[in-house]
């Protein structure tokens, strides 16, 4: 619980510094933890607000390509289409890196697509339907908005990741760490008052033992 002390607490002057010095460096980082969660959060949306756009982008394409496709299908034929899809070369390179936000890793993904045009695609245009054309187009358009989405979603997934750590570790400091060391500083602080009083009443019992004992002396003498 917050409310109780620490274990293995001497109170003790040494003690009680340390803990204000931890009770110092705890109030610190949490107040710098709230300020990278709040960061988070905010670059959080801002990114959210790219992924909807984009869903909507690859959508929007891949539709105009399946039905351009399914064009192509009924005025050739599914063999037709295959034969044609299968002599294309593939034309996307990769290269993975990253950036860090609020000391998040998250994916940097460079695509270079290979532009084709009716001929380099590798099957002969006399014997394709412009539907097929007009397909292969966009889902070439396609791979290249898919890959940017990809890149934006991990980015999503690791920031509400990091978000979440960073919250349960604000809270911890909030409401179980720093509340247990102030107990604990109060808890020292009180025992070291109460031994103070008891060490003065012991010298004044000791004081008054003596005097009493420095009489008894003076009368026998």
């Amino acid at each position: 619980m917050a409310d109780e002390i620490m274990e293995g607490i001497n109170p003790t002057r040494m003690e009680l510094l340390d803990l204000k010095d931890r009770e110092k460096l705890a109030v610190k980082g949490h107040s710098l933890l709230k300020e990278k969660r709040n960061a988070l959060i905010m670059e959080f949306f801002k990114i959210l607000e790219r992924v909807k756009g984009s869903r909507d982008e690859v959508k929007a394409k891949l539709a105009i390509a399946y039905s351009e496709l399914n064009k192509a299908q009924i005025d050739m034929g599914d063999l037709a289409v295959k034969r044609a899809a299968l002599s294309v070369q593939e034309s996307v390179d990769l290269e993975i890196t990253s950036r860090s936000i609020m000391g998040v890793s998250v994916p940097v993904v460079k695509s270079q697509t290979t532009k084709s045009n009716l001929i380099s695609r590798g099957y002969g245009f006399t014997e394709t339907s412009v539907n097929l054309d007009i397909a292969a187009k966009e889902f070439e358009e396609s791979i290249k908005l898919i890959i940017e989405l990809g890149e934006i979603e991990k980015t999503i997934i690791l920031l509400a990741s990091e978000v979440e750590s960073t919250k349960r570790r604000v809270n911890s400091l909030e409401h179980v760490v720093i509340p247990r060391i102030k107990n604990t500083v109060s808890y020292i602080e009180m025992r070291l008052e109460e031994m103070e009083r008891e060490s003065f009443v012991r010298l004044k019992v000791i004081k008054k033992s003596m005097e009493a004992h420095e009489k008894a002396d003076a009368a026998i003498e």
